[in-house]
């Protein structure tokens, strides 16, 4: 059975009443994000508000915004917002991103999200599930206008998505005017192909996107020296 809790070394979140559970996905995105110094952060999608607490604590001056649709996870994640030392810094919304792009005239200098990514075929039998993992209620579009709408001209989108997805996704948001400029690939073990992609964009083309490799795993099952630093600020011990 799952553990109802996760604890990190500044702050633990409940999980049990979220349709996605904590996982390296989350992880990954919340402490590879780049930005110099954000003052408003949008998190996408937060389930149980991980990423956003994550950010809360790399950036201290940031504000953060989290929106989340599934009425269980976005009280779930104020619960866990409540508890932190961030309190103060931290909003959560029960709404979508449709929703509210179109009651907010908020703009952020950062937004991240772990979105929805698979396409609308072999869903889940769970429906909360579907929803935050499948497109049928975010499409990659959808995701991609809303996010250069409510960006500064100088922000950022970071996001976590499938390799298999990554060149779709680039395409969708070059469409929207959001362009690619950092792009790591990561390989859960070392010798095997990419299974995500962190992907940051711009509103601002560059020549050539800077392109990378994380590993998080040797052979051996060891993690590696680069995800153990990339982590070493949240994880109690690994």
């Amino acid at each position: 059975m799952t553990d109802p809790y996760f604890r990190f070394k500044r702050f633990m979140l409940a999980h049990d009443r979220c349709a996605m559970k904590i996982g390296t996905d989350g992880v990954l995105l919340g402490a590879w994000a780049h930005h110099e110094s954000p003052d408003k952060i949008l998190d996408i999608g937060t389930g149980s508000g991980l990423i956003a607490l994550m950010l809360a604590q790399r950036f201290p001056e940031a504000r953060i915004t989290a929106i989340e649709p599934d009425s269980q996870a976005a009280s779930q994640a104020g619960e866990n917002f409540r508890i932190s030392e961030w309190k103060d810094r931290l909003t959560i919304h029960e709404t979508s991103l449709q929703e509210f792009a179109a009651a907010t005239e908020m703009r952020f200098s950062m937004i991240v999200s772990n979105p929805p990514f698979y396409d609308t075929t072999l869903t889940n039998p769970d429906p909360r599930t579907t929803s935050a993992r499948h497109t049928c209620s975010l499409s990659h579009g959808e995701l991609m206008s809303y996010a250069s709408r409510l960006m500064v001209e100088n922000g950022r989108l970071c996001i976590i998505i499938p390799d298999e997805y990554s060149g779709k996704i680039i395409r969708t948001a070059a469409g929207s005017g959001l362009h690619a400029v950092h792009k790591t690939s990561v390989l859960t073990v070392e010798g095997k192909r990419p299974r995500r992609v962190l992907v940051e964009f711009s509103k601002h083309a560059v020549s050539t996107c800077t392109e990378d490799t994380l590993v998080i795993r040797h052979r051996d099952g060891d993690y590696t020296e680069e995800y153990r630093t990339l982590t070493a600020d949240y994880y109690l011990a690994f």
